[in-house]
């Protein structure tokens, strides 16, 4: 029996007419129909000198158009990223420093930093990094240990140099050089580093478990005064966060020359030990008491790696561990050059983010990611932010960390219920169905 033609919308025989107007999910006609006739009615508005304007109406259209002015040298960098920056990676570099200076430097937004990559060794401490401290631009940082030990180098007075990266290493090892890329060092930089740390950390305030932001604020009071008698002016990160009140966390303490200092003193009886577990709480205490302050989280991550997962991880520790109620960081901002689709850490997009609690879905708008090489584009956001925003005032996070963990602990506290006694002595332990 042949299939019936009715409803189909096909014409006579029941096979539809070539060039028919195809109808969208939406009932519309779409424009995906008749190209014959669109093809004429084009021919017939150019014959008459009549401009196409008939698809602007389109929700998928109402975008900038995309027009810029010509580049003369004149434009300044906002300027430039605002009109020039307009597709590809450009733009998702333009929606982060608007996203940056727009929302996330709000007055009663708290905002995070995370630091991967070698950027303090090229200067971005100087150049970047420390005018957003000051700025009142970034309220508190989680960084790789050595980031932190290469910017005291520049604390101690002590010089980096430009270099080429095609230089053999061997010849540079045999003249006691050592290079980070295309950025050469004298052998002895290292060695007076580990000096000025190994000499501050046998001191009477060091002998005791602390946080790391505690530490690095100990050290910073002491690079403070380094700088000071060197008449040198503010160098480094770990100084310029000790002066604003900018608590400093590293997520691997042990995986860096600091934390190869610090175990080496151990060996001579040093009482000194970072504790990881004040870091995870005092991290979680910030951003808590940002939400519960009636304010927002920002959170701004360069690259990625531990310093990202371990910014990230305070929403899993509040909500997940802890059992206070919470939805996640309002405002995620990253430039990484890391891909998404290896699975790694680094290259993990906010939406994956939101499965864990780790972003607000709510929220999700208010995130951009930027696949750039952090050294590219700081200065370019830092040198934005300060066009199109005015410096805040000091939050001064390391000064409240007692105030925050407070609050921690009484909500812990209040989520917290009794474990339930144990009645048996089974040696299995109840299985999750």
């Amino acid at each position: 029996m042949a299939k019936s033609s009715k409803g189909n919308g096909a014409g006579e025989g029941g096979r539809r007419e070539r060039g028919g107007f195809k109808s969208s999910r939406h009932g519309k006609a779409s424009a995906a129909g008749p190209k014959a006739q669109q093809k004429l009615a084009a021919e017939e508005r150019e014959k008459r000198g009549q401009q196409h304007t008939a698809h602007e109406a389109s929700r998928f259209l109402k975008g900038q158009r995309i027009d810029p002015r010509r580049i003369d040298g004149k434009e300044t960098v906002a300027d430039l990223i605002e009109g020039t920056y307009l597709a590809y990676n450009a733009a998702r570099l333009r929606e982060a420093c608007q996203l940056f200076t727009g929302k996330m430097l709000a007055a009663d937004v708290t905002v995070g930093l995370s630091i991967t990559g070698a950027l303090t060794p090229a200067g971005l401490g100087m150049s970047a990094l420390i005018p957003l401290i000051e700025a009142g631009f970034v309220d508190w940082i989680i960084s790789t240990g050595a980031n932190l030990y290469h910017d005291t180098h520049f604390g101690l007075g002590l010089a980096m140099h430009r270099g080429n990266a095609q230089e053999s290493d061997v010849v540079l090892r045999e003249e006691g050089v050592v290079r980070i890329y295309d950025i050469f060092f004298d052998y002895d930089v290292l060695l007076s580093t580990d000096a000025f740390f190994r000499k501050i950390i046998t001191g009477k305030e060091f002998q005791r478990a602390m946080s790391s932001a505690e530490f690095h604020n100990l050290c910073g009071r002491y690079v403070r005064e380094r700088e000071k008698a060197l008449g040198i002016g503010q160098k480094s990160l770990l100084s310029a966060a000790y002066a604003a009140g900018v608590p400093i966390y590293t997520s691997s303490p042990g995986d860096s020359s600091i934390g190869m200092n610090i175990a080496a003193l151990a060996l001579d009886g040093n009482k000194l030990v970072l504790d990881p577990n004040s870091d995870v709480n005092e991290t979680a205490s910030i951003v808590l008491d940002a939400k519960r302050g009636g304010g927002k989280s920002g959170v701004m991550i360069l690259g990625g790696g531990s310093p990202k997962n371990f910014m990230l991880q305070t929403e899993p520790q509040i909500q997940e561990v802890l059992g206070i109620d919470e939805k996640g960081h309002d405002y995620f901002l990253q430039i990484t050059d890391a891909r998404p689709d290896t699975g790694g850490l680094s290259g993990a997009t906010p939406a994956e983010a939101v499965s864990w609690g780790k972003i607000d879905p709510d929220r999700l708008p208010d995130a951009v990611v930027c696949y750039l090489d952090s050294t590219v584009a700081l200065p370019l956001l830092t040198s934005y932010a300060f066009a199109r925003h005015d410096v805040r005032p000091l939050k001064r996070l390391f000064d409240r960390r007692e105030a925050m963990m407070s609050t921690l602990r009484e909500e812990y506290e209040k989520s917290s219920s009794a474990p339930p006694e144990i009645d048996h002595t089974d040696s299995k332990l109840p299985q999750h169905r």
